[in-house]
């Protein structure tokens, strides 16, 4: 009897451990499996390396508690301007990630071109729904949604601005980038509203920075009273300075939307903040990611703009207001 029981006691024991080994057998895939969901995240962004737009994002990230590396990972990739973005696009796609988060209207372009179903965020667009990219500001449909700049609509105002300054001037020149889709949207809305302010706007596509000097012979050739610059320019440091610079050299007033422009020596800046609605992106990769739709995120649109008049360029080329804009 007791040999019985012992062998009894010594079976039962085993039964344990190998239920143990099971169980631990089946937990350890689980938790890796756990670990396996920590959200990929792509970024794309038509700049050459890390700045203060992708530090924005990194920020909005932070505010809502998420630590990269640890509860997210986020792909960087940086296409240094356009001619890559339609490459660099399709390689993010391949990786598989969670959702994409694309920096200006080109990106979107083409990473809306490499998948239709992956959810989009757009980090601040010029016009997404003229651009084609959603149906409605408040139901986007499809899979793309983010912030909207409605850059191209302040076309009226930044006009209106250069009339108060330079009540004489009529003839305005265009500077756009034929890399940027939107480029069309923003001539046809300051060529629209020109009309109002006794103007005319002579668009000059340029389709890269390599074309900035040329590009300023043709407006002194032209005699342009003054120069708006799309804001695809703005968004690189070096192209905004060499065209602030020419603009100065050649006495030409300059305006463009955002205040970097200004500070970087333009005449003039009207728009909103070019950093905040890229920190906003972040909260939108947080609903998606807590399994809301693209589809059914209303597009935000900005509320607050800044005016900025640049006292020193405007001394140095020689423009003074008859009013004061405040």
């Amino acid at each position: 009897m007791i040999g019985t029981k012992y062998r009894r006691r010594v079976v039962a024991k085993s039964l344990v451990f190998v239920l143990c080994a099971l169980f631990l057998n089946v937990s350890l895939p689980a938790e890796a499996q756990q670990q396996k969901k920590i959200p990929h995240v792509g970024y794309l962004t038509i700049l050459a390396g890390p700045s203060d737009r992708d530090a924005a994002f990194r920020q909005g990230l932070k505010d809502l508690g998420y630590i990269e590396g640890k509860n997210i990972i986020v792909e960087y990739r940086y296409a240094n301007g356009t001619d890559r973005l339609a490459e660099v696009a399709a390689e993010l796609v391949r990786l598989k990630l969670d959702l994409f988060v694309a920096e200006t209207t080109p990106a979107v372009q083409a990473v809306k071109n490499a998948t239709a179903t992956a959810p989009i965020v757009m980090a601040a667009v010029a016009d997404p729904v003229g651009s084609g990219f959603v149906a409605s500001l408040a139901r986007p449909g499809g899979n793309i949604t983010g912030l909207s700049l409605i850059l191209p609509e302040l076309a009226a105002k930044r006009l209106e601005l250069l009339r108060e300054v330079l009540p004489r001037v009529n003839r305005v020149t265009f500077l756009a980038h034929s890399g940027n889709p939107a480029h069309k949207l923003f001539v046809k809305e300051a060529q629209d509203a020109a009309t109002s302010f006794a103007m005319q706007v002579q668009p000059l596509v340029i389709g890269g920075p390599e074309e900035i000097e040329s590009a300023f012979s043709v407006m002194v050739k032209e005699k342009a009273g003054a120069l708006v610059v799309q804001p695809f320019f703005v968004i690189v440091p070096d192209q905004r300075r060499r065209i602030t610079d020419l603009a100065t050299k050649n006495r030409l007033p300059a305006v463009s939307d955002f205040v970097e422009f200004a500070d970087a020596g333009g005449l003039m800046s009207y728009g909103p903040n070019a950093l905040e609605p890229i920190r906003r992106s972040a909260v939108f990769v947080d609903k998606i990611l807590k399994g809301a739709k693209s589809a059914d995120l209303p597009i935000e649109q900005p509320t607050k703009f800044e005016l900025v008049i640049n006292l020193k360029t405007a001394k140095e080329i020689g423009v003074t207001a008859d009013k004061v804009i405040r």
